[in-house]
């Protein structure tokens, strides 16, 4: 008896040494999924609080733990309005996600933890103002007067499950929209990936304004000592650098290593070696995105001049007074993934891209230009067009290698923004329509935005 009373002590003093030491390891030390996942959650709760208005405890248990990785159930996230910080921790010890809100410039994720060095010059804010009346001009929209819009905006199967927010245009005006429970045309929505063609028009005004030309080559001086120097603008901007770059979201990889544990995102992209020749090589990468980003910033001149760029010379005077561009921790725009703004807002982008790039009579992007970024990337395989917009709708389940549009009746000249977690916007010239879906809806639920484009398009004169 004595023999099993020693043995169970010892076991007992094993294991706890065990967890203390597991406990301290993940403390010091803990493992990149933790630290991604609490990263994570601090930037999404720091944005739907401080940018969108939203309450942190709902945003943590609806956006970040009921669609995510199990380990973002464990996760706490804590708020200090005055520091206008959060705090994010599994278990509320380990991973130490910090986010922080600068005025102007939404939140950023701060992985080193060093808030002084995450400073920047103040983003001014929008000088936009809408007179009163109809969108675009004002920001009223009236109730849709067609009962067949009306009936395909109530169809739950087509506006898709945790649906926030459906505008749809046509011919300049709105002409039905729909928003889900807790969201209004005044919320500020996440576009994610959908931020990409975005960004594609503000290396647009740059090249309009003669700071910088789609042949450029030789963007990083790391890269005019080797192969990497051959690499154009035009190249960027169609997704083919040749550089290699992980897009997977599943575990760690290039893009949720670059978004939650770099604090200077472009350098780390930028840094990345070549997988194929410029040009020849498609390759879909957030980390071309924010080099796009880093590009343009660089060209503006100094830091102030670059984080007031996309507000003067893009979203004041298109009137996208919600819009919110964010940034790194170094100052870098996220423009593969972090532009917010409210859905009347979107629609002015997709509605502005409908119009090749002119506002009011105003060419803000160079003439020809939006025509340009909708032709096929070369190297795309009809899938993805030269400024940073897609040739086919949401992929849902559809296996690899297949069509997405496949079984949809859709207009051959339908362009896409696309983003993550059921992120939407169709622009389609000659039906003079856009239409715009957002949600909360991930990839696996198999929902597909091409059914409700489908049935506008047909029910639309």
């Amino acid at each position: 008896m004595r023999f099993v009373a020693r043995l169970l002590k010892w076991l007992i003093v094993l294991v706890v040494a065990f967890v203390a030491g597991l406990a301290i390891w993940l403390y010091v030390a803990p493992p990149a999924m933790i630290q991604v996942a609490a990263g994570y959650s601090a930037k999404m709760v720091c944005s739907n609080v401080f940018v969108a208005g939203r309450d942190a405890d709902e945003v943590l248990k609806v956006d970040v733990q009921a669609p995510g990785h199990p380990i973002l159930g464990l996760i706490s996230a804590g708020v200090d309005d005055a520091a206008r910080t959060v705090y994010a921790e599994l278990l509320g010890v380990f991973g130490g996600g910090l986010a922080i809100a600068r005025e102007g410039a939404g939140c950023s994720s701060v992985p080193d933890g060093d808030v002084a060095a995450a400073a920047i010059p103040p983003v001014p804010a929008s000088k936009a103002v809408l007179p009163g009346g109809t969108w675009p001009d004002g920001d009223t929209a009236e109730p849709s007067q067609d009962p067949a819009i009306a009936a395909i905006l109530d169809d739950a199967a087509l506006t898709g499950p945790s649906m926030r927010a459906v505008v749809v245009v046509q011919n300049g005006r709105i002409v039905g929209e729909r928003y889900g429970v807790g969201f209004s045309a005044a919320t500020p929505l996440l576009g994610w990936s959908m931020t990409k063609t975005v960004n594609a028009a503000i290396v647009g005004t740059m090249i309009g304004d003669g700071r910088l030309s789609l042949d450029r080559k030789g963007l990083f001086e790391a890269w005019k000592g080797d192969a990497r120097a051959e690499i154009s603008l035009a190249d960027m901007m169609a997704m083919s650098s040749g550089l290699e770059f992980n897009e997977d979201y599943g575990d760690v990889t290039d893009v949720t290593r670059m978004l939650y544990l770099e604090p200077d995102m472009a350098a780390f992209a930028s840094a990345k070696p070549l997988a194929g020749e410029a040009g020849r090589l498609f390759s879909y990468s957030s980390g071309t995105a924010v080099m796009l980003s880093r590009i343009w910033q660089d060209a503006a001149g100094d830091p102030a001049a670059a984080l007031a760029w996309p507000r003067t010379k893009l979203f004041d005077p298109i009137g996208m007074a919600s819009a919110v561009m964010e940034t790194d921790a170094r100052g870098t725009f996220v423009g593969s993934s972090y532009l917010y703004a409210n859905a009347h807002d979107w629609v002015r982008f997709g509605q502005f891209l409908l119009q090749d790039g002119v506002w009011k009579g105003q060419q803000v992007l160079p003439a020809g230009f939006a025509a340009w970024m909708r032709e096929p990337a070369p190297a795309s395989n009809g899938e993805y067009g030269r400024g940073q917009l897609w040739l086919h709708g949401p992929s849902g389940t559809t296996p690899d290698g297949e069509d997405p549009d496949a079984g949809f009746d859709l207009p051959d000249d339908a362009v896409w923004l696309l983003g993550h977690d059921g992120q939407s916007m169709a622009v389609i010239p000659s039906k003079q329509l856009v239409v715009l879906r957002m949600g909360l809806t991930p990839s696996k639920l198999g929902y597909k935005s091409q059914g409700l484009v489908e049935a506008l398009a047909k029910a639309l004169p």
